[in-house]
This record gives structure tokens, sequence and C-alpha cells, in this order.
């Protein structure tokens, strides 16, 4: 079978070694050399190494990026990390379709900024999912879902870790079930499917009104690879690259005041509770008393 892969993420890095690894066909590789996203990561090494032919692709649906996929007949096409929907023209190219990959409980959460999302709104489980494509982002046949269970120490970079580890032994199982059209028969059931829409730079802004478990889930929800939770302090954006909850019963104290400095690092009082900051950057001389933005 030969194949060709999309992406342009860390994830996808993770994909394309193990395909290597295992020595399936692979007959190219489009990718990017355009930061587009946090966790972005560049192909063409690895591809270069590994004697693949790889193409730089802005508009994977443009004539040009078209016309080398036909060329290289593939048999099967797989996306993991990439931003733009795939338009039928290059979905209908490979005999055996195209996998997609996205890092949910699909069909539900299907959209942008995944584990962002499910990190923030305080879920159980994290999903891993590989399904057949279709011009509707996030939507098609099963072929693999996994759940993995999110600890309360989970932040996006142990979680990004985990995918990538589980990941890697899916999408053997996701291969072997596009061959022979077989899915997992729990996509027929009645789930009402929803939509996830992008982060935007002002979702990771504190907000000091919110419950301490929003703030610490906030921290933990942009770690790395994403680009931290934020606050300001005398007009300067800090970034918050730890923090933990604390309980603090103090009803008459307003949100987003530093309520005690120890080894410079400080406890702020949230809508309930409090929140210690231990990591910060870049480090600022905070004052006892005053308030964060």
């Amino acid at each position: 079978m030969k194949i060709l892969l999309i992406g342009s993420v860390i994830f996808s890095k993770f994909i394309l070694n193990e395909l290597i690894k295992k020595n399936y066909n692979l007959i190219g590789v489009c990718t990017s050399k355009k930061k587009n996203n946090s966790d972005f990561f560049d192909l063409s090494k690895i591809s270069k190494k590994n004697s693949i032919p790889y193409k730089f692709v802005n508009n994977i649906n443009s004539a040009d990026t078209f016309k080398w996929i036909k060329n290289k007949k593939p048999d099967l096409i797989i996306c993991c990390g990439w931003s733009q929907i795939i338009k039928k023209s290059i979905l209908k190219v490979p005999t055996f379709g195209c996998i997609g990959y996205h890092p949910s409980d699909l069909p539900r959460n299907r959209g942008r900024s995944p584990i962002i999302w499910t990190i923030f709104l305080g879920l159980k489980f994290c999903g891993s999912t590989f399904f057949k494509m279709t011009e509707e982002a996030d939507k098609g046949k099963i072929l693999s879902k996994k759940k993995i269970k999110i600890q309360s120490n989970d932040d996006a970079s142990i979680i990004y870790k985990k995918l990538c580890l589980i990941g890697t032994k899916q999408i053997h199982e996701a291969i072997k079930k596009i061959k022979i059209s077989k899915f997992k028969k729990n996509y027929k059931t009645k789930i009402i499917s929803n939509f996830w829409r992008k982060r935007k730079f002002n979702d990771g802004k504190i907000d000091w009104r919110m419950s301490s478990t929003k703030v610490d889930n906030l921290v933990k929800a942009l770690a790395k690879p994403y680009p931290n939770a934020h606050f300001i302090y005398q007009n300067k954006i800090v970034k918050v690259l730890k923090s933990k909850k604390i309980k603090y019963l103090n009803i008459n104290i307003e949100p987003g005041k530093i309520i005690l400095i120890k080894n410079k690092k400080i406890i702020v009082k949230c809508g309930d509770g409090a929140v210690l900051l231990s990591k910060i950057f870049p480090n600022v001389k905070f004052k006892i008393n005053t308030y964060l933005e």
C-alpha cells in the first residue's frame, strides 16, 4: 500500500516516525514551513533523511498540490495535524480514501483547539480518534477510538504526550480497518455532535472572577506546546506556567488581589478560593495587596 502523509505538527512527527519504523511504503509527505500552530513541526527533515519525497504546502487544495498528490498515485492518504479542510477532489484520489485524526471523543467535540477546551472545561476523559475523512470537518466513519483518563495534575503537555504515544499504536488499527472497510459500530449511536471554535488570544487571559478551579484549568490547558495563560500587571503581559488551587475562605477580598508573596511565588484571590502562581514568565517584582488584571 502506497501511503502519503499530510501534517505539520508534533503529533504528525510521531505518526511519520512510526510509519517509517514499521516499514510502510511512504511515497510522499505534504508539510509546511510556515508556523501556523503552537505545536508546529516541519516534517521535511525527517522525509529527506529517509528519502521520502516531500512538498511544502500553503494551500492543500491548490491545483499545484492536487497535481503533485495525484501524480504520486497513493493508495491511502493519512492527514494528522493540518488545519485546512481537504476538498473532495483530493479525498477521491487514493484507492482506500483518507484517514483523519482528531484528539477528542468523536462525534462529540469536533472542531478547533480540542485539547485546550477539554482541559479547561474539566472533562474527565480525552479522546483519540482516527476516522475516514469527508469534506466536513472531523466527520466520518470511525476507524479507531481510545479514551485517555485525565488525572488531576495532567496539563496540556502531559495529555499531548499521551496522545502521541497512543496514536502511534492506533494508526496500525486504522490502516487495517480502512483497507477492509470495517468501522466502529459505536459511530452509529445517537450522539449529539458539537463543534468547538478556535482558541483566541483573549481566551488565554485569566479572569480572576473565575473560580480557582477554572483558573487552574486554564493554566493547565495552555501549558506547552501551547502559549500559556496570561494576565496583565503594570501594563505588562505575564505568562503563568504553573499554578495550584488554594483554599481561601475570606469572602471579603476582591478577585485579582495579591494576598500573599512567598519566595517569589504569589497567591491571588479568585472568585471562589485562591491560586498559587508557582511559575511565571517573565519574573516580575510584585507587591502585596496590589491587583492583577
